[in-house]
């Protein structure tokens, strides 16, 4: 499911234009088949807009992310200070886009996850989270599978925080790869085909 970096850079994505002071960390094939205009229901279940869990909000991912929390706030790394927007570390790349894409849809936020929507088009999503570590980019595309069909592909964007964001991503990389996103993109397959059945009963 891991991809090579060329899954994504070769792709005429907007987010390269966004965040070209930011490094392709991983790109992964999401096992989610559907049509040309399908990303929206993918979008819609990682903000649980649908109902059920999210992929996004796995048991195995929700313990991860609760063992990180606590480890953040032992360490001082997630106050308010150093997150995105007004009062953060870093500026919201909303005030980065073009006017088109400001103007545009902008997506829902993703529930349960500490992500914040940056803007939606037909065929890309992104979401941004930041603290004292990292400002970090998901980035969910929408691409031909090559077998006449569709499917997700997320991309993973970070801009380390120093020396402490360049410690912090290399100390995750093996639970990420080992842990985090098998379980969490097996969850959102899992969940992309419940969702698929009832919109097909509908």
């Amino acid at each position: 499911m891991k991809l090579p970096s060329t899954a994504h850079t070769s792709r005429p994505w907007r987010i390269h234009g966004i965040v070209p002071d930011f490094r392709l960390e991983d790109v992964w094939a999401l096992p989610t088949p559907g049509g040309p205009d399908d990303l929206a229901w993918l979008v819609a279940q990682f903000a649980e807009e649908r109902g059920g869990k999210s992929g996004i909000s796995s048991p195995l991912y929700r313990i991860l992310f609760a063992i990180r929390w606590k480890l953040g706030a032992l360490l001082g790394w997630d106050e308010p200070g150093d997150g995105v927007g007004a009062g953060g570390r870093v500026d919201s790349l909303r005030r980065r886009l073009p006017a088109d894409l400001a103007e545009g849809l902008r997506g829902p936020d993703p529930e349960g996850a500490p992500f914040t929507s940056v803007y939606l088009t037909d065929d890309e999503w992104a979401a941004e989270m930041g603290n004292k570590t990292v400002h970090g980019v998901m980035h969910i595309g929408w691409v031909p599978d090559g077998r006449g069909g569709y499917r997700g592909q997320m991309a993973v964007l970070v801009k380390p925080n120093g020396l402490l964001g360049a410690v912090y991503m290399a100390a995750i990389k093996p639970f990420r790869y080992v842990g985090v996103y098998p379980a969490l993109i097996r969850a959102i397959g899992r969940e992309w085909q419940e969702n698929a059945a009832a919109r097909r009963q509908a």
